[in-house]
C-alpha cells in the first residue's frame, strides 16, 4: 500500500509596517529595527502597524480609547478579525523622555515599548499582580533575546539613585 504524502502547510507570513508620523530628523531607530522588535514578540501570520507619532496624535487617541487626557507612551489596538493583527502607537516624545529619566538608551526603551505593544496584541495584559508578573517575565525573556537587560531592573536601579 503506497504512503501518502501530505503536502506542506504553506508558511503564514509575518507583516510589520512602520509609519512615521514625526520630523526624519529625530534620532528613531530604523524601520528594520522596529520590526525586528515586533516580530521578536509576535506570533506566526502576523500583520502589526507600527506608527511612531508625536505627542499631540498621542494624546488625541489616549483621550479617545482611554479617556486619559495625555500622551503615553503606547498604546494597542488589537483587530479581531485575526488571530494577531493590530496597531501599535508608539509617541516618540515620551518615549525619549522617559527613556532618559530611567537612564536607557533609546534603543532600548523602544525595544520594551514594542515588545510590551505586541504582547498586548497577543492578549497578554496587566491590570491584575499575576497577569504583569507573567507579562513582565515574558518582555524579560524576549528583550534578552533582543540584546537588551532587564528593562524592570534598570528602572528600579534609577529610582533606588533618586532616594
Amino acid at each position: 500500500m503506497p504512503t501518502i504524502k501530505t503536502p506542506p502547510q504553506p508558511r503564514r507570513r509575518n507583516r510589520v509596517a512602520v509609519q512615521r508620523a514625526v520630523s526624519a530628523a529625530l534620532s528613531l531607530p530604523s524601520a528594520r529595527l522596529l520590526r525586528r522588535y515586533a516580530l521578536t514578540a509576535a506570533t506566526a501570520g502576523c500583520n502589526i502597524t507600527l506608527r511612531v507619532v508625536g505627542a499631540a496624535e498621542s494624546k488625541r487617541l489616549n483621550s479617545r480609547y482611554r479617556r486619559k487626557e495625555r500622551a503615553t507612551n503606547v498604546l494597542s489596538f488589537q483587530y479581531q478579525s485575526r488571530p494577531l493583527a493590530g496597531d501599535v502607537v508608539l509617541c516618540h516624545a515620551v518615549i525619549a523622555k522617559e527613556a532618559k529619566a530611567q537612564g536607557k538608551t533609546l534603543a532600548a526603551h523602544y525595544a520594551h515599548l514594542v515588545v510590551h505593544g505586541v504582547l498586548h496584541l497577543r492578549g497578554h495584559q496587566h491590570q491584575r499582580k499575576n497577569d504583569a508578573a507573567r507579562m513582565e517575565k515574558t518582555e524579560i525573556r524576549l528583550l534578552r533575546r533582543l540584546g537588551f537587560a532587564d528593562p524592570y531592573a534598570e528602572k528600579a536601579a534609577a529610582i533606588g539613585t533618586l532616594k
